[in-house]
């Protein structure tokens, strides 16, 4: 069977009657998706490697560089899994389940439409980032990103942790669900769950190295990581269902993670340094080759009310840039699913 003829059917489910049977049940994909979340998660705390503790951070060199090896240990097995499932209960050939997971074609035009989607979208901190504090020289230079991945914390970050998620989260639980003949639109709301529980650990890492801080403060921040991070899943997945890539919501991923949550209040400032990096003391921090920390000691750079002001206007701006795009940006003949009257039932 070709691919397309493959793909033809699978979307065309629904907008028939819906009699054929899926290749696997719903209780399958559910269970595999569990399993993957668990298999993703525990293994940082069934080993003192990788398990923190009151002396030793998540962040310590030592602990990054041993999760990463179990997360990627993680996407091998569950990988090997899913493939297995495909191609044997879907009767998937090689080049149909490449693309089913989103590793094949590469597909550099949706790549490139996914991130300017999502670079509308963080418009006001680019503009803050890249002129109000004035790091535009730096991105031109490409010093940003050695800085960025000269640190374990930064390689976890931006690289590992993105890929590692989007593989288990993205190319790995969409496809079981579409097989299961689970709609398209019940696919984007269902499978970022697991992405957001997959985060509530960090309740308890954050208690284990703030013991001082009350337990209400540390639920609430707990709530708000799962909060962003399932909204960020509902888009991830929505932009794999349209593009059909992988490459394309591990660079969104990134992105986001560099960016940050967008500034909903307060004015923009600009932060000049004064002094040299100093291991103590105020600043923006940074990891020397030893893992400890850095800091450079900034001072307060008064701007006008104007950039503020024009933070806010980019930033609404960008936002309904980013709705009115939404849908002709992921358009793509590499889609996985189709949306219309049948995707809603």
């Amino acid at each position: 069977m070709a691919p397309t003829d493959f793909f033809r059917q699978l979307k065309s489910y629904y907008f028939t009657n819906g009699e054929e049977l899926p290749a696997i049940s719903t209780w399958t994909a559910a269970a595999l998706s569990i399993t993957y979340t668990l298999l993703y998660v525990l293994p940082f705390y069934l080993s003192s490697t990788t398990r923190p503790s009151p002396t030793l951070s998540r962040d310590a060199p030592s602990v990054v560089r041993a999760r990463i090896r179990f997360v990627t240990l993680s996407c091998i097995i569950s990988s090997f899994v899913t493939i297995y499932s495909i191609s044997t209960y879907a009767r998937a050939s090689p080049p149909e389940t490449l693309r089913l997971l989103g590793w094949y074609p590469i597909a550099p035009l949706e790549i490139a439409k996914a991130l300017l989607l999502t670079a509308l979208l963080f418009a006001g901190p680019l503009f803050e980032k890249g002129v109000a504090e004035g790091e535009w020289r730096e991105w031109i230079r490409g010093g940003k990103i050695h800085e960025s991945l000269s640190s374990w914390i930064g390689w976890r970050n931006y690289v590992a942790g993105p890929v590692t998620e989007e593989v288990v989260f993205r190319s790995l639980l969409v496809p079981l669900h579409l097989l299961s003949h689970v709609s398209p639109t019940r696919t984007i709301f269902m499978t970022p769950l697991y992405f957001g529980i997959a985060h509530v650990h960090h309740l308890y890492e954050f208690k284990l190295t703030h013991p001082h801080t009350a337990f209400v403060p540390a639920l609430l921040r707990s709530m708000f990581q799962f909060t962003y991070t399932t909204i960020f899943g509902w888009y991830a997945t929505f932009v794999f269902l349209r593009t059909g890539s992988l490459p394309a919501v591990i660079l969104a991923h990134t992105f986001c993670n560099w960016c940050g949550l967008p500034r909903f209040w307060g004015r923009v400032e600009a932060g000049v340094p004064i002094g040299p990096p100093l291991l103590v003391g105020g600043g923006r921090a940074k990891e020397d080759r030893d893992g400890k920390r850095q800091n450079v000691q900034v001072a307060d750079g008064r701007l006008g009310v104007g950039w503020t002001v024009a933070y806010y206007l980019i930033l609404i701006a960008g936002a309904v840039a980013f709705y009115r795009g939404l849908w002709p940006l992921t358009a793509s003949g590499r889609s996985l699913a189709d949306f219309g009257e049948g995707s809603r039932r």
